[in-house]
């Protein structure tokens, strides 16, 4: 592992996103059927995250060397997408949050894969919007991402109410 860092991120509208510093990161249209049931909606340089809940998440980015080992048995949901870094800084935040205060990582520019592992669904839906008073109740997001190539969503473990 290259470094981790931990974030407490507004997940508004139930998102996330990870994307290019300097990409359009336009997921209006991304948002399909499809990517509602993944929880993950992808453009070429950016990618949404569906959140269990619309209040402040804990969101653990770890970049890393090559790919992670498959460690999807610990979460309730993992999916992984791929997105394009361009600028080489890639930008992790809430959807409604302030460009330039977001948290900013350095990455090689180029392609990247993403694989957002969520655990503790289950009690931050049932705690609502209190689920971010409690350690016990907060949803926990682990995003891994490492250099790689375009490729389609791949959903590893689906989750389900």
């Amino acid at each position: 592992m290259i470094s981790a860092t931990d974030l407490r991120l507004f997940a508004d509208y139930f998102q996330i996103h990870v994307a290019d510093a300097e990409g359009d990161g336009d997921l209006s249209e991304a948002w399909t059927g499809e990517a509602v049931a993944d929880h993950l909606a992808v453009v070429e340089d950016a990618l949404g995250v569906g959140t269990a809940v619309n209040v402040h998440v804990a969101v653990t980015v770890e970049l890393l060397e090559g790919e992670p080992r498959d460690d999807s048995d610990e979460f309730d949901h993992v999916v992984e997408g791929s997105l394009r870094v361009a600028s080489g800084r890639l930008v992790v935040m809430g959807c409604t949050d302030y460009g330039p205060d977001t948290a900013t990582f350095s990455v090689a520019p180029g392609w990247h894969r993403v694989r957002v592992s969520r655990s503790n669904l289950a009690r931050a839906i049932e705690a609502d919007v209190e689920s971010d008073a409690s350690p016990d109740t907060v949803e926990r997001v682990r995003l891994q991402v490492w250099p790689g190539v375009a490729r389609a969503v791949d959903v590893l473990k689906r989750w389900g109410v």
